[in-house]
């Protein structure tokens, strides 16, 4: 089975996950300051500065605009008017609401945002080094001083929703109770994971066909009752989270949502929907925009059904639903697909490659591209309008195209590759008789 790493080689993971991640603090930092008009905005010359010098961040970026700097409770008072988010209101669901306010309760200025955002946010990515290395051992490295934790730890609000997806599988994988158990504090996991950032929500159907199955084919009955309860507990999370705000503010709570549902294919998107149409994909061109909000999400779920069925393929060859290769496969279909691919998804991803045993190169190559674009699509930005929609002059715009061609094929490759892929760590359902001899080790 999986060889355990020593608590002070947990320890030594965990400090190397921290040292990252003030390295990407001090990244971000570099924007900050240091001098702050009325509104707390950093300056001189803030927009251009955090462009040019890759040091942009959406936390710092949204301290003003969204009433965060006001330190208005989100969702409450909200709205969506003319396309922009008022009373509090903000792009995210309700969870993220929350810890962005949060953040922004004791300070003024959009440094003391990304600070107190920072620290709130640190202990998530640390904890979620630490689960990693309790199921993959040294490979958790590749989380832990990747160069996406460099650039995207405090990008965004994502070392949160990433914690839940890990402690999902982890709790699911490793937990010590019954699987029906371990199933259904993994659904709550996902369900907060939803309204954290969503996309945790599409692990729920890997789950419930791991628990239809009872984690290993040697069992005569499938668990239809358990599936079930694992889907009617994640959604049943994601609810109680929700209901709250929307019952205190519906109008505000559905401005988040509607905001996501009406935003428009454009340069900030870095899909392929984008830069694969120009220049249908012009964002005044209301066909092609209204167009990709069928295909997008249809796409998508298209992908999410393949990977299932050939994941149920390999349950019926293997004896042992794959859970962990059918979720990433879906995550692949996610990024490729969905109409927004944010440069900080990056994170979501690198889980997989430390829980799944895939070549190096694999890995690497998805590294380089992901570097390429997002320091190439900054430097960019720096150098011409952002609705610009050329990318053959100069050497950031070359590695746009390969940041988002790079990214894409790889994408198409792993989603496959994933579904082949050994776990790294397998159930406790399976560290017994006729599967005991196929557990792989880890070093």
């Amino acid at each position: 089975m999986t060889k355990q790493l020593s608590r002070a080689a947990l320890a030594a993971l965990v400090v190397l996950c921290g040292v990252t991640m003030v390295l990407g603090f001090a990244n971000k930092d570099r924007c900050t300051g240091p001098e702050f008009d009325v509104w707390g905005r950093s300056g001189p010359d803030y927009t251009q500065r955090s462009y040019a010098d890759v040091c942009y961040s959406d936390i710092q970026h949204l301290w003003i605009g969204r009433d965060i700097d006001r330190h208005v409770f989100p969702y409450v008072d909200g709205a969506l008017e003319n396309g922009q988010l008022t009373g509090g209101s903000v792009e995210y669901p309700v969870l993220t609401g929350v810890l962005i306010w949060a953040g922004a309760f004791f300070v003024d200025t959009d440094a003391g945002f990304l600070l107190a955002s920072a620290l709130l946010l640190a202990p998530f990515g640390l904890l979620t080094a630490w689960l990693l290395g309790r199921m993959a051992g040294w490979r958790a490295l590749w989380w832990a001083i990747g160069p996406p934790l460099v650039l995207y730890a405090f990008h965004n609000w994502d070392l949160p929703v990433v914690l839940t997806a890990v402690a999902a599988f982890f709790v699911t994988l490793l937990g010590k109770r019954p699987l029906p158990q371990r199933a259904a504090i993994a659904a709550v996991l996902l369900g907060i994971g939803f309204a954290l950032k969503l996309y945790p929500a599409i692990f729920v159907v890997p789950l419930a066909l791991y628990v239809l199955t009872n984690g290993e084919r040697e069992h005569s009955r499938y668990d239809l009752r358990g599936a079930l309860r694992v889907i009617a507990i994640a959604a049943g999370t994601g609810v109680a989270a929700n209901l709250p705000f929307m019952l205190a503010g519906f109008e505000g709570w559905w401005a988040s949502f509607q905001f996501q549902g009406d935003r428009k294919v454009d340069v900030s998107t870095n899909s392929i929907w984008f830069w694969g149409f120009r220049p249908l994909s012009d964002p005044d061109n209301d066909t092609f925009q209204s167009v990709m909000n069928v295909v997008s999400p249809t796409l998508m779920l298209a992908s999410f059904a393949l990977a299932c069925v050939l994941g149920w393929q390999r349950y019926r060859r293997d004896g042992v639903y794959p859970l962990l290769p059918v979720a990433a496969a879906m995550l692949c279909g996610f990024l490729l697909l969905h109409k927004v691919h944010s440069p900080q998804y990056t994170l979501w991803l690198l889980p997989m490659f430390v829980l799944l045993r895939i070549r190096w190169t694999w890995i690497a190559a998805y590294l380089v591209a992901d570097l390429a674009m997002g320091i190439g699509i900054f430097r960019w930005f720096a150098m011409v309008p952002q609705n610009a929609g050329g990318i053959y002059d100069g050497f950031a715009a070359q590695a746009v195209a390969v940041g988002v061609w790079g990214r894409a094929a790889l994408l198409v490759a792993l989603f496959f590759v994933f579904l082949r892929a050994e776990p790294v760590v397998h159930g406790r359902e399976r560290v017994s008789g006729f599967a005991h001899s196929r557990l792989v080790t880890c070093g």
